[in-house]
């Protein structure tokens, strides 16, 4: 076993597991709560993760997803599927007949549905993948025949259109063409022929510092140690049992005087039917 393809192998795995983790998480506080999901999403766009993955997609993308950095008598599920060969060295050597590694196209999907996810709706940050020149780096991905990866790719290059300019959709009519075919359009969908002259950056940003101010807000009132007393109503309400009854409770002087005397009468001597009160 060569010690390059170990690595490159190692590589793969880390980007694979990275990127599935960070859309699992993603996935999860969205349906959870829509804070949370715009709370991580910020902190990724401040770490630089749009400028990221589009360095990931700079690559010759094929070349990278038809790598072959695996070991196919060893490889999952073959090593556990069937029968085992023996490991000689011409086995190890031999390779597999698929034209493709699924792990590299796994995580390349992953990583544009995470920039999906961080951008959509997002003018600002849909601004920064027309700053980064974001657009011939995702036709480059076009070129791998995936009915999934061209789907999320032309996603990313739909809500950028309109701030590309006439002439780049002038001379993209191909790209403009498969967008209109496998993309979902809704009826108020202007990002065919908007202009991007209606783009204010200034207004984006207030966008961006409103929700920050709200996500900040949330967690205040959520997770905060001491909430405010005008949102009352919106406080952490504790449901656990054994919590509630363990909490101490302090008792005014009144109560524990008298509270022998009420014992006495409200629960010794009283008369109490169980059999009407379980029925």
């Amino acid at each position: 076993m060569k010690l390059g393809i170990d690595v490159n192998r190692h590589k793969e795995i880390i980007v694979k597991a990275i990127s599935a983790v960070l859309l699992l998480l993603l996935k999860h506080f969205k349906l959870n709560h829509v804070y949370q999901f715009e709370y991580m999403s910020q902190h990724l766009v401040f770490a630089n993760c749009i400028p990221l993955v589009l360095k990931f997609f700079n690559q010759n993308i094929m070349s990278y997803i038809a790598a072959k950095n695996t070991i196919a008598v060893i490889d999952f599920p073959n090593c556990v599927i069937g029968e085992q060969p023996e490991l000689t060295a011409e086995s190890l050597e031999a390779g597999d007949s698929i034209q493709f590694c699924w792990r590299n196209l796994f995580s390349c999907i992953n990583l544009l549905r995470i920039l999906n996810k961080l951008t959509k709706w997002k003018h600002s940050r849909t601004m920064m993948l027309v700053v980064f020149k974001s657009a011939p780096i995702l036709k480059r991905a076009l070129k791998v025949k995936q009915a999934m990866l061209q789907l999320y790719v032309l996603k990313l290059l739909k809500v950028q259109t309109k701030y590309l300019g006439r002439q780049w959709r002038k001379s993209n009519m191909k790209t403009m063409s498969a967008i209109y075919q496998q993309v979902r359009h809704r009826l108020n969908d202007d990002w065919a022929y908007g202009n991007d002259m209606d783009a204010r950056p200034w207004d984006f940003q207030a966008e961006e510092c409103a929700l920050r101010a709200s996500v900040d807000r949330f967690n205040q009132r959520r997770y905060g140690e001491e909430p405010s007393g005008i949102e009352a109503d919106f406080q952490h309400v504790d449901n656990n049992l054994l919590s509630v009854l363990g909490q101490q409770v302090d008792l005014p002087e009144e109560f524990k005087l008298g509270y022998e005397k009420w014992l006495q009468r409200e629960v010794f001597t009283t008369q109490i039917d169980w059999d009407q009160l379980l029925s």
